[in-house]
């Protein structure tokens, strides 16, 4: 994709869209309030505000690929720098860590002899938590790896010191979703039963 096609849109951002939401953007201007850390893949098919439907302010997002949350303290970098200051500083009362179908990394995890040529991928997939190995999976069991491994990124979230804090004064929930790319929908992980389940539409 050329920049100028990006260019163009910002372009038109500032002719048409900002002068409609011109009251936002200057409360913006002097601070945020997210109600919620979203959690995601760095995939270009994924769009957490269109997703969600939510404003501008409303989401502090990490993208990441794989959605992946490495344990504390194993990791520490710039995911674990935006959860601590989403949980700790912006005192978010939710955190979503949201997978999606068809994903790279969980293609990438199952045949990671593909990825020796770009070791970091290849180091940071270590974090998906994938056992079995099949060069072609089918679509039930890459959606079995992307529960699995959006269950085991909540896991790891909840070793970090200022989620546990939170967790422990009862003011913050965590939540996994898959996006189901093709049909648009979201399955919601429970904890109870540990199996995800399509969210109730409004």
């Amino acid at each position: 994709m050329p920049v100028e096609k990006l260019l163009g849109g910002v372009s038109r951002f500032q002719k048409h869209v900002y002068p409609k939401h011109q009251d936002l953007f200057e409360r913006l201007a002097t601070g945020q309030r997210p109600d919620a850390l979203f959690i995601t893949c760095s995939d270009s098919r994924i769009d957490p505000c269109l997703l969600t439907q939510t404003k501008p302010g409303e989401l502090f997002i990490c993208r990441v690929i794989g959605n992946v949350v490495p344990p504390y303290p194993g990791a520490v970098g710039g995911v674990s720098a935006t959860i601590e200051y989403a949980v700790g500083v912006l005192r978010v009362p939710d955190v979503i860590v949201c997978g999606h179908t068809d994903c790279g990394v969980m293609r990438g995890a199952l045949n990671p002899e593909a990825l020796e040529a770009y070791p970091n991928v290849t180091a940071w997939l270590r974090y998906a938590k994938v056992e079995r190995r099949e060069p072609e999976p089918s679509v039930e069991l890459l959606l079995a790896l992307t529960e699995a491994n959006v269950a085991a990124q909540l896991k790891n979230l909840r070793s970090h010191p200022s989620v546990a804090a939170r967790l422990e004064q009862g003011d913050l929930a965590l939540h996994g979703w898959v996006y189901h790319i093709g049909s648009g929908t979201v399955t919601a992980y429970n904890e109870v039963s540990r199996k995800f389940a399509t969210t109730a539409s409004s």
